[in-house]
């Protein structure tokens, strides 16, 4: 109802005129207080000239965006550090609760597929991007890929990945940022370290 009005730029007033609903009601209906007859909702389409789904329909740019005013400063000082036998991970900004995207520092320091072990998985998506020394990515469905400081690569987390110490460096420090729709991305990743 509220983007019906906001569209067409009337007031509660102007809408209460056009579709013969009381002002009274048609502000319980916009803020969820009230919901209309049958009988009512056929009238406002009928009066407004619009179909009956047009009442029900949620369009995208009529919303109003959704600003949280979230933010973090990551410090690696303020990080969650986790260590395994491949990766040194420093999760930041974890003062943010059911983030969307994980941003993490990595020092990698397996040197081969075979030292790494099993390609891992997890939902959603990941950027990586080389701060220092040079990585080989490997993944389920691709030849093997080597990036050096300045590149990064973008995939498909639930494919099986491994990043690991490219040739000519003992270790390699990685910005990533994992990304997924689903609010239980952090405890995915966790639950990879066990």
């Amino acid at each position: 109802m509220k983007g019906i009005r906001a569209r067409n730029g009337w007031t509660l007033k102007e809408m209460s005129a056009k579709s013969g609903i009381p002002v009274s009601t048609l502000s319980k209906v916009e803020h969820d207080r009230l919901t209309l007859s049958y009988d009512k909702l056929q009238q406002l389409s009928q009066r407004l000239k619009l179909r009956m789904s047009d009442l029900f329909a949620e369009n995208e740019e009529d919303a109003a965006p959704l600003i949280t005013g979230r933010r973090s400063i990551g410090t690696i000082e303020g990080a969650a550090r986790v260590t395994t036998d491949n990766y040194d991970y420093h999760y930041l900004c974890t003062d943010l609760r059911q983030k969307r995207m994980i941003p993490i520092l990595t020092r990698i320091r397996a040197h081969s597929a075979s030292e790494f072990g099993e390609l891992v998985r997890h939902q959603g998506e990941e950027f990586i991007y080389v701060l220092e020394g040079r990585i080989d990515v490997h993944t389920e469905f691709y030849d093997p890929v080597t990036l050096d400081a300045g590149q990064g690569i973008y995939l498909d987390s639930s494919m099986g990945h491994a990043y690991v110490v490219g040739e000519g460096f003992d270790e390699a420090l990685v910005l990533g940022v994992c990304s997924s729709t689903d609010d239980g991305l952090m405890d995915s990743l966790l639950s990879l370290h066990g």
